[in-house]
Formats: structure tokens, C-alpha cells, sequence
């Protein structure tokens, strides 16, 4: 690794980290950087209603982890400012040159990588089911600090984990990535994980932003098959599959991502009662929820949205904020507001850097 290059991707590393802990009061407590919330509030006037809606746009790198979807030229969209973070992207040096191409843009906003990092980065660990069977917190955070300090240094800003659905289904693919059964035992990973993926001050270049997945009941899908509707009371979804999300959002966690699934009838990432009652209203968490991949856009697939402007509007006024891999706000959120179905003001608290009042 060439010394420039280096130094170029430790500044927007630490940029990068420095917008992120601005997504909310709860999180900025973790940054020594001082007004962060003022620097946002500015930038944010400056933007126009395209930047803002690029900066909520998610699109693939070099790796593909879900179903195929459209992907234009990545460059020449993150010239015209349409992208605000990278998923799945290895190349280092490739990463230089869109960073660079971000910063330069009219506003010189930085671009934010995110990878699954998932048992390890560089030096691979045991899966996180066999971790958990472990019931050592202190070794699961120092893994996962390993794997922060060694994802920093390639360039990725955020970790698509910790996982921590519930599940009983040895049927469910994604079994492995969680920490198996138990309610308790999944609650006290999921904050050691946050701990050790983020580490005590977001502005430090060696740490990662988390996100606690899949929200919610993604380990409940039926037959475990993923992806598949789940029908449960509220009881057993607040004792059963709530307390480990809780957990994680207590722990800090930068960023929650929704789930697949419908439950009880309604696709998570438009579901209402969970991200803007439960989540951002019951327990006070303000930070950013991302979409998996495209399942803004499989909202229409469900059935439960008719085209992407009324799957943006049904999306982003659930609470959620940053579309993954589908393009579904950059086709869909625009019409969304010209028709009166969203506000520019949910667009303002979506857009990167904003906190969400409830």
C-alpha cells in the first residue's frame, strides 16, 4: 500500500465514521468530534431534493449477495452525486478512486462502504452460532474488534452485523449467522458484538458502524424457508424475537436493517409498528435503518405495494431511510412526493446525517 493512499483512505474513513455518528444524539455521545449536529443541520440546506435522495441510495459493488438487479454505470452515478454508500465493494484501490469522485462532487460528500463482516475480515473465525456457543462475551467482542480494525484498514466503513434473529428452525438457511435459540444468550451478543464492532469512539479510524439485522422475525420465516411470510402473536414477537434488537439498540447500534419477511401480513420494511412504534418510539433509538437488499422493491413482489413510488411511500413512511441495491427511491421517491404520498420533511429526516424526531 503506497503511504498517499493511505493517508487518503484514513481521512475518509474518518469522514465517513464522522457522518455516520451523526445519525443520531444517542450515537454522537460515542464521537469525539464536536457539533456534528450543526455541520449536518448546514449541510443539509445546502442539498437539493436529488442529493438527498442519492444520499439514500445504496448500490452494489464488486460483489453481488442477493437477487440480480440493474446496476448502471457505478462511477459516473456517484459523479452526478446519485449514490451515498457502496455495499460489497473489495477492490482498495478502486475505493480510492470513488472516494475521490464523491468528494469531488458539488458538496463533497464521502461515500460510505459497507461489507458483511460476518466471523472475521482478513483472519477468519469460528461462525457466530459456534461463538455464542461459547457464552464468552469477552472473546466475542475481542473477535469482533479484530474484525473492525482489519475491515477499517481496507476501507469499509460499516458492518451489515451483528445478526441477531432468533431461531428455532434448524431448517432456516441463516442459522448459522445468528447466535441460535435462546432469547437471553442472544441478547448479551448482540451487545458484546456492537461493542466490539464499534468500539468506545465512532471517529476513530480502526472501527466500523454496525447494524443489528434482520428486523424482525426474519428466523420465524415458515418452514424456514427464507424469505417466507411469518405469522406470530405480539407476545411471543416482544418475548421471543424483540429483547436481542433491543439489546443491540441499548449497546449503540449505528444502523438496524429490516428483514425479508412479511409479518402478520405486512413486509417488514414497511411495517410501521415495528420501526417507527417499537423501535424508534418505544426505545428511543434515533440512528439509520437500511433496507436489505431490494426488499423495498419485493414490497411490490408481496403484493403489498402496487409500483416503486407507492412502495417509497409506504418504505420511508414506516420509518425506514436507505434503499439497498433495488434503486427503488431513485425510480420512486420523487413521484412519491409529487403526489403528496411523503413530505420533503421525512425526506429531510431520512437523508444521511438527520436524526428522526418521534
Amino acid at each position: 500500500m503506497k503511504n498517499s493512499n493511505a493517508t487518503f483512505l484514513s481521512a475518509i474513513v474518518l469522514t465517513a465514521a464522522v457522518f455516520f455518528s451523526s445519525f443520531s444524539p444517542l450515537f454522537s455521545q460515542k464521537t469525539s468530534i464536536k457539533d456534528i449536529d450543526r455541520r449536518v443541520e448546514e449541510l443539509l440546506a445546502r442539498m437539493t431534493l436529488d442529493e438527498k435522495i442519492g444520499q439514500l441510495n445504496q448500490v452494489p459493488g464488486d460483489i453481488s449477495t442477493g437477487a440480480d438487479v440493474s446496476k448502471d454505470d457505478l462511477f459516473n452515478q456517484i459523479k452526478a452525486g446519485k449514490v451515498g454508500s457502496v455495499l460489497s465493494h473489495t477492490n482498495f484501490n478502486n475505493k480510492i478512486v470513488m472516494q475521490r469522485a464523491a468528494v469531488g462532487t458539488r458538496l463533497g460528500i464521502p461515500l460510505i462502504f459497507g461489507f458483511d463482516v460476518i466471523h472475521g475480515y482478513k483472519t477468519i473465525f469460528p461462525i457466530p452460532l459456534a461463538q455464542a456457543a461459547s457464552w464468552d462475551m469477552t472473546l466475542i467482542e475481542s473477535i469482533e474488534r479484530i474484525a473492525a480494525e482489519e475491515a477499517a484498514a481496507d476501507g469499509q466503513n460499516w458492518t451489515f452485523s451483528p445478526m441477531v434473529d432468533v431461531s428455532r428452525d434448524p431448517r432456516w438457511v441463516r442459522v448459522m449467522e445468528g447466535a441460535g435459540e435462546d432469547t437471553y444468550l442472544g441478547s448479551r451478543v448482540a451487545e458484546a458484538r456492537v461493542r466490539g464492532i464499534q468500539g468506545d469512539d465512532l471517529s476513530k479510524n480502526n472501527t466500523l458502524a454496525a447494524c443489528a439485522k434482520h428486523y424482525a422475525a426474519y428466523g420465524f420465516a415458515e418452514g424456514g424457508r427464507d424469505y417466507n411470510t411469518v405469522d406470530m402473536s405480539e407476545q411471543r414477537l416482544r418475548e421471543t424475537v424483540l429483547p436481542p434488537f433491543e439489546a443491540a439498540a441499548k449497546a449503540g447500534s449505528a444502523t438496524f436493517m429490516n428483514a425479508f419477511n412479511t409479518l402478520n401480513g405486512v413486509p417488514a420494511s414497511m411495517n410501521k409498528h415495528l420501526v417507527t412504534d417499537i423501535l424508534r418510539g418505544e426505545w428511543g433509538w434515533k440512528g439509520l435503518v437500511v433496507s436489505d437488499w431490494n426488499s423495498f422493491g419485493e414490497t411490490i413482489v408481496h403484493g403489498a405495494a402496487a409500483d416503486d413510488a407507492d412502495a417509497s411511500a409506504k418504505c420511508l413512511s414506516a420509518g425506514s431511510d436507505m434503499d439497498m441495491a433495488g434503486g427503488t427511491f431513485q425510480r420512486g421517491l420523487k413521484k412519491a412526493l409529487d403526489a403528496g404520498r411523503v413530505t420533503q420533511a421525512q425526506i429531510d429526516e431520512a437523508a444521511p446525517g438527520v436524526a428522526p424526531e418521534i
